[in-house]
């Protein structure tokens, strides 16, 4: 990803142009590797998110509200207490390093005018988040840094910051023309000019590179021999002037709506397949390109238990299905036993014990020249011949009994496998640490507690937080995320005339429209089946069917697990689920 020097650079523009001046009303710690800074200016409240996690470091404002944990860690706590109520007097970027120093106004316990910084070190798997006094004395650290793990520089409470070491590369912004000939001369004529740039200077990520070397050359694998020098040397500056000039111009890359790529200024190099989409807001870029990948990887990692009960359940049940469908196959050979036990029976005068096989008269087989065929039946020797009638007997009895209990059995697991398939839905549309609860609750109660180490019940659970839409005509759409969230809505929030929608024949989330007695127009009707749509397994599918009626007709069979109901009187509508029209459609908490 690009967040090099140069969108740090762009972030560090808007904080200025924002932020400077304002106030730190509250400080939250909502991941282990993430704060958020909520403060207050003229231009009203901002968000301020830093985070310092291998996966997806960045500076920037932000919208997005995540659950924070019920204790505050400690990181969080001593932030509040020397940062709360302090002033943001300069944020700047050290050197071209992708290092970022906010500066606040504060007081200290004895009530005397001091500063602190907020270092933040936004530099892939290394990066952290430093807390230093006036002195630049380090207070605390995200991650401590000691002999152990570096012996060039390590971060540790009590020592004094210091700069991550140099490279051996140029400064970009300070590089004169002539310097960059000089460096350009001594590049390998068939180094790629890609290469080469990120080779040679600070800050600059593998896409910006690919950028300068395409408008030079008309091509991202080009060569340093092949790129004409002056070309190369007037993009690059130019590219160095929009940080400069602060010229920003955030721009994401999307494949098939999906978000790609990102950069302070246009790609041009994705060509026209790929959608190059603008924002004015660099919080507002990061925040969408992030914010799906964030929360997925959120619930993996704080919902593995669930995903490994779900996973394994789900391979049990499949392999006993398929061998439980193998023996009833079996048991089809159930006729061929009582035709085989009533052929000896009327054959027992040609029998006797010892015969280990028998050739009989099948007096069923009529052939077309007036003659019957005959079937070979095998005998054990050891019994006589009415005991082998009887054996193939209890075979027939046996396989009639088996054939009703296999598809009993059968249909259990395939209804298991479809609650299965429900809460792993469940789990795609999990948002919260509060909706993995409510999936671990469902499992818990609906029978796989043993499943469940050190899993303990919680005797009473507060009302679930679902999902709440407002349609273009102005109804409410309640979606629940899970299957206690389902019955939620549909057997307590709902009354008898609201609209129910689910989708068809597949897991899904329930929908209710909430009309109030009025009749909502056929967009509204859209919309719902869309939101339902998107909560379902069919959400990346196209032309999907979705099941809508009376809520009246919706009903809970006895015994049934939750979120499972039965419908007769319906309609049925054909939607393409969107994402975002639905996400535009959401009312936020």
């Amino acid at each position: 990803m690009a967040f090099d020097a140069g969108m740090l650079a762009c972030v560090i523009a808007e904080i200025r142009e924002k932020s400077l001046g304002a106030r730190v009303e509250k400080v939250f710690q909502p991941e282990r590797d993430e704060i958020v800074l909520q403060m207050r200016s003229i231009e009203g409240g901002k968000r301020l998110t830093i985070n310092a996690g291998s996966g997806a470091p960045r500076l920037a404002f932000t919208t997005e509200q995540k659950e924070n944990p019920s204790t505050p860690p400690m990181l969080c706590m001593l932030l509040r207490k020397h940062l709360q109520g302090a002033k943001l007097a300069d944020v700047r970027q050290e050197g071209f390093e992708r290092v970022a120093t906010l500066e606040f106004e504060t007081r200290d316990e004895m009530g005397f005018p001091c500063r602190r910084y907020l270092i933040a070190e936004i530099m892939g798997k290394y990066s952290n988040l430093i807390f230093a006094s006036e002195e630049k004395k380090i207070i605390a650290a995200l991650h401590t840094v000691d002999f152990s793990t570096s012996s060039l520089r390590q971060v540790l409470p009590g020592m004094i910051y210091e700069l991550p070491p140099k490279q051996d590369k140029s400064d970009p912004t300070t590089v004169t023309e002539e310097n960059f000939f000089a460096l350009l001369a001594t590049a390998p004529a068939d180094r790629p000019c890609d290469k080469w740039i990120t080779a040679t200077f600070l800050g600059i990520s593998s896409t910006v590179a690919r950028e300068i070397a395409f408008r030079a050359c008309g091509r991202t694998d080009a060569s340093v021999g092949q790129c004409e020098r002056a070309a190369l040397s007037r993009e690059f500056f130019r590219m160095m002037g929009y940080i400069k000039n602060t010229a920003f111009n955030p721009t994401m890359v999307l494949c098939d709506g999906k978000p790609v790529e990102y950069a302070f200024c246009e790609l041009l190099h994705y060509g026209a397949e790929l959608e190059l989409r603008h924002f004015e807001s660099v919080g507002e870029l990061l925040d969408t390109f992030f914010h799906t990948r964030d929360r997925e990887n959120h619930i993996r990692q704080r919902a593995s238990d669930i995903l490994r009960i779900l996973t394994n359940t789900d391979a049990r049940l499949r392999k006993k299905l398929e061998l439980q469908r193998a023996e009833l196959a079996l048991c089809e050979k159930g006729e061929e036993y009582k035709k085989c036990a009533d052929l000896i029976t009327a054959n027992l005068y040609l029998l006797s014990r010892g015969q280990t096989k028998a050739e009989l008269t099948d007096y069923e087989d009529y052939r077309e020249d007036g003659t019957y065929g005959t079937r070979e039946i095998e005998l054990n020797a050891r019994l006589s011949p009415s005991a082998n009638a009887q054996v193939y007997y209890k075979k027939y009895n046996k396989s009639k009994t088996a054939k009703i209990e296999l598809a009993r059995q059968i249909a259990l697991g395939e209804e298991e496998l479809r609650y299965v398939d429900s809460v792993f839905v469940s789990l795609t549309n999990a948002e919260t640490a509060a909706d993995l609860s409510e999936i671990r609750d469902e499992l818990y109660r609906s029978g796989y507690a043993s499943r469940m180490k050190h899993y303990t019940a919680s005797k009473k659970m507060s009302a679930p937080t679902v999902a709440k839409f407002q349609t273009s005509g102005g109804y409410t759409v309640l979606c629940g995320k899970n299957n206690i969230q389902n019955e939620y809505i549909t057997h307590r929030l709902a009354s008898k005339t609201d609209y129910w929608f689910h989708v068809k024949s597949m897991p899904g989330s329930h929908a209710v429209m909430l009309c109030g007695g009025t009749e909502p127009s056929e967009r509204d009707f859209t919309e719902a089946a869309e939101i339902a749509a998107c909560f379902s397994k069919g959400a990346d599918g196209q032309n999907v069917e979705v099941d809508y009626t009376l809520v009246k007709n919706v009903k809970k069979p006895a015994g049934a697990k939750p979120g499972f109901v039965i419908y007769h009187t319906n309609w049925s509508c054909i939607v393409t689920p969107n994402a975002d029209k639905v996400a535009a459609l959401r009312v936020k908490a």
